[in-house]
């Protein structure tokens, strides 16, 4: 799918803008275009003009869309830090293309500057030009891995040195993720299988909504180009095979790196890839399931009028006992108006955190099975407040290390290689907090 041209602006200041689009690419700052990168040329340059008026237009009638046309051009965009990142065209584009270039646009530049934002692009717009130019050619998406870009866009200053003059290979190979000629003197690939839970418990104690979403990642330190074969828990593999015995998981939503041989896992479900050197997520799933709280929490709140408010929180970890929830941040929210905070827990550390209304009680180590109290105290003005505050929701944040809520398993990691040389593959698990939320009756 082709596009027009790509723009980047600040999207705090309504004379800012960008646009980017298939064919062309800007960088505009207080109504001033800062960088253009014209791809195709068949939407007018003056087309970026019509963009901030029309999605402040949008946002004060309450209808922002991610796609904003004006007459047979079409806008698309991102926010990032206080950037717009905006593709624009005048063809029936794939939307799921360009927003995936808009995104992988942001991953490259915060690679290469370490934050996105006016500066960054201000300090580099050699650098940026170059990248802008490497991503994209004629509207098609072209070199988008930032480990292959940086072997030939350097941020070294105009050193001009011959050997370097030259394009990569692996830029025209048909593994253009991966170098050649790489080796280390011990080869390992390290594997984390992380899930993050997201659950939404109502003022009742009922679960409304669960689920859980899961990343697994690589480091992958191997010599030259090995074949590395994944075998997971994965239910649909076992009853193509025959097989039942023990736990299987049901992966919906499957998100795989280019590197990895979609027809193979298509007819087989087997995993298999030559993997980019260094760090890299090798796939992302959803599993829609039903998910008990790991970490449960009881609240009562009491507001007494033109005095106090009382709370009173109780945690619980409903994990097994042998696991141990670190870095475990439970933030309650208090009435805007509260003062004099006074704090008694029986683990842990509470703090007030004014500037965003809410108490946060920390406690570094929650093991399954434990139970942990926290009370807090608030004076309130006597002057009542008007304001209607809504009711925001307890939330928690955990990670628990050694454990998978779903169950899902590495059963395997086949790394085979033309030299033979013999490989460690070490595997991790992790469970953390998503949109963990449970609402309060107050």
């Amino acid at each position: 799918s082709r596009q027009g041209g790509l723009s980047v602006l600040p999207k705090d200041t309504a004379a800012e803008f960008s646009v980017r689009s298939r064919d062309r690419t800007y960088v505009v700052l207080a109504g001033q275009v800062l960088i253009c990168r014209n791809y195709k040329g068949d939407v007018d340059m003056a087309e970026i003009d019509h963009f901030m008026p029309l999605l402040m237009q949008h946002e004060e009638e309450g209808l922002v869309s991610p796609v904003i046309s004006h007459g047979s051009v079409h806008f698309l965009w991102i926010k990032h830090s206080n950037l717009y990142l905006v593709a624009t065209t005048n063809k029936n584009s794939n939307a799921s293309l360009v927003y995936s270039f808009l995104y992988k646009i942001v991953e490259v530049f915060t690679e290469y500057f370490k934050e996105l934002e006016e500066e960054s692009i201000q300090d580099n717009f050699v650098v940026v030009y170059e990248l802008l130019d490497e991503l994209m050619d004629f509207g098609f998406p072209q070199t988008t891995d930032s480990k292959i870009l940086q072997e030939y866009i350097t941020q070294e200053g105009a050193k001009l040195e011959v050997a370097k003059s030259k394009v990569p290979t692996t830029v025209t190979n048909a593994v253009s993720w991966r170098s050649e000629g790489i080796k280390y003197k011990k080869n390992e690939v390290f594997i984390d299988v992380i899930e993050s839970i997201n659950v939404l418990v109502n003022a009742n104690g009922s679960v409304m909504s669960s689920d859980i979403v899961g990343s697994i990642k690589l480091k992958t330190m191997l010599s030259g180009m090995p074949e590395l074969r994944l075998g997971l828990n994965d239910r649909v593999l076992f009853a193509l095979t025959g097989r039942d015995k023990g736990k299987t998981v049901v992966m919906e939503d499957v998100k795989f790196h280019q590197c990895v041989r979609l027809s193979r896992f298509e007819s087989d479900r087997t995993i298999s890839f030559i993997p980019p050197d260094g760090e890299s997520e090798l796939m992302s799933y959803r599993i829609n399931t039903h998910v008990k709280p790991l970490i449960w929490i009881e609240s009562v709140i009491e507001k007494f009028s033109h005095s106090r408010v009382e709370i009173m929180v109780k945690a619980k970890g409903q994990f097994k006992k042998q696991s141990v929830a670190n870095n475990v941040e439970v933030r309650v929210p208090v009435p805007s108006d509260a003062d004099s905070p006074k704090f008694k827990t029986s683990t842990g550390n509470a703090k007030y955190v004014p500037e965003k209304n809410l108490v946060v009680w920390t406690i570094k180590s929650f093991p399954g099975g434990k139970e942990f109290l926290m009370r807090a105290h608030f004076g309130l003005p006597s002057v009542e407040n008007d304001e209607a505050e809504g009711k925001p929701p307890i939330t928690v944040k955990f990670e628990i290390p050694y454990f998978t809520v779903s169950g899902i398993q590495v059963r395997y990691m086949k790394i085979i290689e033309k030299s033979g040389y013999q490989a460690l593959p070490w595997v991790r698990y992790i469970t953390q907090s998503g949109d963990y939320q449970l609402r309060t009756n107050v």
